[in-house]
């Protein structure tokens, strides 16, 4: 469902949806898939490629013998695959995009949440290799600071704009608040608030809450990914189809799981086989089975897919989103695809490197895009509603205004992402114990090189 422009009103909102990306409106969207938080850093800069010692001189044996070989080089730590991050950036430039313009046919050409699923898999699974309870608070120390600053602002708006505690739930209602601080659940949030044609419209903290599920998702993933991966390596292609089969029971109705339980269950089995599928492509099992057998496998699940959603389409089309099932056979079959032809860049190619610097931005500041760009999106629409209160300006230009509406708040957006990358991205940088920086563009290791 398109933006509808709203003229000098306030921009409008939507009901919200019952699955991840959870609404398929525009601005008003709640929730959107990322990404992934900024996977494991390598040493050094974060694009540049890995340091190559070099063999010291051979030196002679003074005993008279052969010389002796030259030591070894050691063995240089891997660097950032260019492949993957640009994938991750291109599902963060579509969940702000579909976000904005509702277009259901977005969430079948390219499934961002599989993708950004699939891709924190693959490094989930080389984390691993290290001991998984220092992995497991590595991770949740890089993932829940971010949060943590989008709840500082967030929640005490709420409460300023009088929501309060729903007496009849008592002190659950309180334990739910916690969510904010460690998401295992959803966090509370009020239905309305805020007022209409105010900056903060009504619908505006179920939309700035939306984004919270990928986070509660991404933590259930991490905290099973040692017993997930270790069932993989046991009997790999079960593990990898079992949340589809999952998916099968509770996402269409055959079984139904209750209350914030039954969500975060339903999220982790549609997108449980794109993070497995990560696993495989970090242990190198797609490169043993033939391509012709991997594509045309991966292209009948994906017809299942269409199959599927064509027989259960909502009130939003061809919205996946909206159809689990669709969702995890679809979203598995495309990041499946990608991942077989993943080539191996150690920087982009060709008229690609021309967005060198934007693909490491997104990359090093992804979780704060993705928290930031619901209540960004409302703010940009905000910013063009006052377009039609300029002298002169509005009256003359209120037409063309109307007409090109979405295209000027996704013009205005950009600058804005900048602002909150600005004001909040360094986090992501003292959550991972690193140097603090304001723009993260690779920049710095180019005037280091």
């Amino acid at each position: 469902m398109p933006v509808v422009p709203p003229g000098p009103a306030a921009y409008p909102g939507t009901a919200p949806a019952a699955y991840p990306e959870h609404t398929a409106g525009p601005v008003t969207a709640a929730t959107a898939p990322v990404p992934a938080p900024y996977p494991e850093p390598v040493a050094g800069p974060v694009l540049a490629a890995p340091d190559v010692t070099r063999p010291g001189p051979v030196v002679p044996d003074t005993s008279g013998g052969a010389p002796a070989e030259a030591a070894p080089a050691p063995r240089a730590k891997p660097g950032r695959d260019r492949y993957l991050d640009l994938l991750r950036a291109v599902a963060l430039v579509r969940v702000v995009v579909f976000h904005l313009f509702g277009w259901a046919w977005l969430t079948v050409l390219f499934p961002s949440m599989g993708v950004m699923f699939a891709l924190a898999g693959s490094l989930m699974a080389r984390s691993l290799a290290r001991p998984a309870g220092s992995v497991i608070r590595s991770r949740l120390r890089r993932l829940l600071p971010p949060m943590w600053a989008f709840s500082l602002v967030i929640v005490p708006i709420m409460f300023a704009l009088s929501w309060k505690p729903v007496r009849e739930e008592g002190l659950w209602w309180f334990i739910k608040l916690g969510s904010y601080l460690f998401p295992l659940g959803s966090p509370p949030y009020p239905d309305e608030s805020g007022s209409p044609g105010g900056w903060f419209e009504l619908t505006w903290a179920d939309q700035a809450a939306g984004p919270l599920w990928y986070i509660r998702a991404y933590l259930w993933f991490v905290l099973a990914s040692p017993l997930l991966l270790k069932a993989f390596r046991k009997l790999p292609w079960v593990t990898l189809l079992a949340p589809i089969a999952l998916t099968a029971v509770i996402g269409t109705g055959l079984v139904t799981v209750p209350g914030t339980f039954g969500e975060g269950l339903l999220d982790f089995a549609v997108f449980g086989s794109c993070w497995v599928l990560g696993f495989a492509h970090n242990d190198g099992l797609l490169k043993e089975i033939p391509r012709y057998i991997a594509v045309s496998s991966a292209a009948i699940v994906m017809g299942f897919g269409l199959w599927w959603a064509s027989g259960h389409l909502t009130e939003e089309g061809w919205n996946l989103d909206e159809i689990p099932l669709a969702q995890a056979t679809w979203s598995l079959g495309f990041c499946a695809i990608l991942l077989v032809y993943a080539p191996s860049w150690q920087k982009l190619p060709g008229r690609l490197a021309g967005w060198d610097s934007l693909v490491t931005l997104a990359n090093n500041r992804a979780v704060t895009i993705y928290l930031w760009h619901n209540l960004l999106l409302m703010a940009a629409a905000q910013l063009v509603d006052e377009l039609w209160s300029v002298p002169w300006f509005g009256d003359t230009f209120g037409t063309y205004i109307e007409q090109s509406y979405e295209v000027l708040v996704l013009i205005a957006i950009w600058p804005l992402t900048g602002l909150a990358i600005l004001a909040f991205g360094w986090v992501e940088d003292v959550a991972a114990k690193r140097r603090p920086r304001l723009w993260p563009n690779g920049a710095d290791r180019g005037r280091k090189a």
